[in-house]
């Protein structure tokens, strides 16, 4: 019923209608209390992120960026790994792969100059035979515990092909996890929830409830690409960052977490590379609008001041990630070379500001600004003297005039001033 798309990385669509009903059916009153739970207190957190919006706080840009990457893709990705010069990374384990643990601690050795973040996949043996998955998780532990502090339980939890078909069941899969951590390997931090996209009545569940539980961090995958850029807006109100501003409502008010969270998967499908792409042709969009809307992305997440990481998903997929795996040796998607740029640029920086008037936005650093568009159209601004000026890819020009459209630029200086003009 459970089955893996070596292409995607992700599991395929649920094809047993008769098992998918069954387990729906059986999960049926769990999932309707933690709607009837759920949809109060999220028309709660909506009016107090409207008018009391929860404490911004200040981000370690160095510490900000990073990206996900699989044994599966090997040892060719830590060589691109360098060329980002980044801290951390997101390493997926699978359960059902628990045999072959020896050949992921070989990987993971490798990668010892990296803070690592192990996502720990669910499949349905696990979730179902919880004595199983306490033997595992703890030999999980063991044989990672030295090289990795922080583990993510439970991925896309809200998916039944990823095999929760309730909130409740992976809040009994975490209580075990937690349990193993608590009695055995009190160094280890765990990162709980793992909602998939803009669920978060899901997320409330995770969060809001009776068991006794508590995450050293929230992880979710927020990924905003049906909507095309991250600035569109979905239900009227809600754009990528008031999606974020929300989120962090939910989980700032809540006893079972510390006030950190991560994303830790977002992405966007990539034209005609089917089979190697997550979603439909409908969302994919093209290697130029890729690494626009990737550096916007990670620009706002930055600006709300509430995002402590994300996690680019992934860097080497055909079908969505930096690297295309179908060629021999793999070969750089457009997209390496922006995500590199803001990678620089962020060390030793710090954000000041955010601003947007209509279409125009401009994010301000301690030692540049980002200035874009959303949507198409051209706008020149205007300096007093020769600046330098950075496009999207990191190419250098000087002048005292630049082009602003859906293509990030970035104007370097000094001293800049939070209130300036836009």
């Amino acid at each position: 019923m459970f089955k893996w798309d070596k292409f995607s990385d992700q599991p395929e669509r649920l094809k047993n209608g008769i098992e998918k009903k069954r387990l729906s059916q059986k999960n049926f009153k769990n999932i309707l209390k933690m709607y009837i739970i759920s949809i109060p207190v999220y028309i709660f957190f909506l009016f107090k992120m409207m008018f009391l919006s929860s404490k911004k706080r200040e981000i370690d840009l160095s510490d900000f960026l990073g990206i996900g990457i699989n044994l599966d893709k090997g040892e060719e990705q830590i060589e691109f790994l360098e060329e980002l010069q980044l801290k951390n990374i997101n390493v997926r384990f699978h359960l059902w792969e628990i045999d072959k643990i020896s050949e992921y601690r070989n990987f993971i050795e490798k990668l010892k100059n990296y803070k690592i973040l192990l996502t720990v996949l669910q499949n349905r043996e696990n979730i179902e035979n919880l004595e199983l998955f306490e033997k595992n998780i703890e030999k999980v532990f063991e044989v990672f515990g030295d090289e990795v502090e922080e583990f993510q339980i439970g991925n896309a939890i809200n998916r039944k092909k990823w095999g929760f078909f309730s909130v409740h069941e992976y809040l009994q899969f975490y209580k075990i996890a937690q349990k193993v951590r608590d009695t055995k390997f009190k160094n280890i931090k765990l990162i709980g929830s793992g909602v998939i996209d803009f669920e978060f009545c899901n997320t409330i569940g995770t969060l809001h409830n009776r068991e006794s539980i508590k995450y050293d961090g929230v992880s979710s995958l927020l990924y905003v690409d049906r909507r095309g850029s991250p600035e569109n807006q979905q239900a009227i109100f809600f754009n990528l960052k008031t999606k974020i501003d929300l989120l962090s409502e939910i989980v700032s008010f809540s006893a079972k977490s510390k006030n950190r969270i991560y994303i830790t998967e977002t992405n966007y499908p990539i034209k005609k590379t089917e089979p190697y792409t997550p979603t439909s042709q409908y969302e994919a969009v093209s290697l130029e609008k890729y690494k626009f809307y990737m550096i916007r992305y990670l620009l706002i997440s930055i600006a709300t001041e509430k995002i402590d990481r994300v996690y680019w998903h992934q860097l080497v997929s055909a079908g969505y990630g930096l690297i295309d795996n179908r060629t021999n040796p793999y070969s750089k998607y457009p997209a390496f070379n922006s995500f590199r740029t803001i990678a620089k640029l962020l060390q030793n920086s710090k954000f000041l500001n955010f601003k947007k008037r209509g279409n125009f936005f401009v994010a301000i650093f301690g030692n540049f600004t980002a200035y874009w568009l959303n949507g198409d159209g051209e706008k020149v601004i205007q300096f007093e003297e020769k600046k330098e000026i950075l496009d999207v890819d990191g190419y250098k020009k000087f002048d005292n005039f630049a082009y602003v459209t859906e293509a990030p630029i970035y104007v370097i200086e000094e001293n800049i001033n939070s209130s300036c003009y836009i």
